[in-house]
């Protein structure tokens, strides 16, 4: 327990600090002073230093300040009388339930804190003393460190998480929405747009493989930085290009996205994983036009089911001629899927011409045609 308070305490005075320098700081520029010159003013000053800065020259007190800007915010679970159901002389039944509350308080590391709000005393333990100084280094010693393994290639995967149920309730179109494909590539775009160290993405359905380059620096290659960072960015312009491809219908569930980082030591080793994805998704996609195909034409999901079972590729394209559908020309982005890089021939509009556009391909990745044609990619030399 003396740990999470300390960390508590840690980043609750982190929050105040920060605020009090901000607080100033942009006090200095809207008073006239450029930024150079307010961080020169401000340097090496104290809190009180601070404090006294904005009562003499702004007429500030900071203390009375919103406290969400100085303390921060906590949210946690209270247990609360809720009505469930009223009895037979119409009188209310009260059950307790927790609910999620926000809680703001002048120290959240403090016994007396802890002490009022039962749910932390059952859920987590008490604390038994207050802290009387902040060791943010003790706090810092317990970080977990994983960094990535020097020199190879780190690969970050990204799925969809509950997008069965996601693309349900928006009622995607089966077994592929195009839409909803588009979506994913241009989210993936934006990412490799936005971190140079991307080299290339392949995307299938509702996941995308990430390829960073062999002597990325990114994150200081700590894979919780690159993960979590990739994975917001992901899931952020996934919301916020939604209507572009999807005018007519409103997003009625927040997306979201986990993901993995893997290092590959080779790029033999890296084409391995690459090509095990195509193949998965050739796999999954002619299993599942086959699936929808007979379920749109009157079987039930069960019953299709077991009809696929122990079925071949062979078997499956039988089915599909039965249909009158040659899988071999269905849209090359169901079959292939979709890979997203770089590309060395051509330059961008913007930046003045001097960045690599970045292009969305369906192709063959298994084969050495493509790595060959874009031999930049996995580039070995380095």
């Amino acid at each position: 327990m003396d740990v999470l308070q300390t960390y508590l305490h840690w980043r609750q005075n982190d929050c105040h600090l920060n605020n009090l320098f901000d607080t100033c700081f942009w006090k200095l520029v809207e008073s006239g002073k450029n930024e150079i010159e307010a961080h020169e003013i401000l340097k090496g000053s104290q809190k009180r230093d601070k404090n006294e800065l904005l009562f003499k020259q702004f007429g500030m007190n900071y203390k009375t300040l919103h406290p969400m800007f100085r303390q921060g915010t906590c949210l946690l679970y209270a247990k609360v009388q809720v009505v469930c159901k009223f009895d037979k002389n119409g009188d209310p039944v009260n059950r307790p339930q927790r609910k999620l509350v926000k809680v703001r308080s002048e120290n959240i590391a403090r016994k007396s804190f802890w002490d009022k709000n039962l749910s932390l005393l059952e859920e987590l333990g008490r604390f038994e003393e207050d802290i009387p100084k902040i060791r943010p280094e003790y706090v810092e010693s317990f970080h977990f460190q994983d960094k990535l393994l020097l020199s190879t290639w780190i690969v970050v995967r990204i799925d969809g998480s509950h997008f069965h149920k996601f693309s349900d309730i928006h009622e995607f179109e089966k077994p592929n929405d195009i839409a909803a494909l588009n979506l994913m590539n241009s989210c993936a775009v934006a990412v490799v747009e936005e971190f140079r160290d991307i080299i290339f993405g392949y995307g299938v359905s509702d996941e995308y493989s990430f390829v960073l380059t062999r002597d990325s620096k990114f994150y200081e290659r700590h894979a919780s930085g690159i993960v979590s960072v990739i994975v917001s960015l992901f899931s952020a312009t996934y919301v916020r290009k939604w209507e572009e491809f999807f005018p007519s219908k409103e997003l009625k569930l927040t997306p979201s996205f986990d993901g993995r980082a893997v290092c590959y030591p080779s790029s033999k080793i890296l084409r391995d994983y690459l090509s095990w994805r195509q193949v998965d998704c050739h796999i999954n996609n002619q299993y599942n036009t086959c699936f929808w195909m007979l379920v749109k034409s009157g079987s039930g999901k069960k019953e299709a089911q077991n009809y696929l079972k122990g079925t071949q590729t062979q078997d499956k394209n039988a089915m599909l001629v039965q249909y009158g559908i040659d899988y071999n020309v269905l849209p090359e982005i169901f079959r292939f899927g979709s890979c997203v890089f770089r590309d060395e021939r051509s330059k961008s509009d913007s930046d003045e011409g001097s960045s690599k556009r970045v292009v969305i391909e369906h192709c063959n990745i298994i084969d050495d045609d493509f790595w060959e044609a874009h031999s930049w990619i996995l580039d070995d030399s380095s």
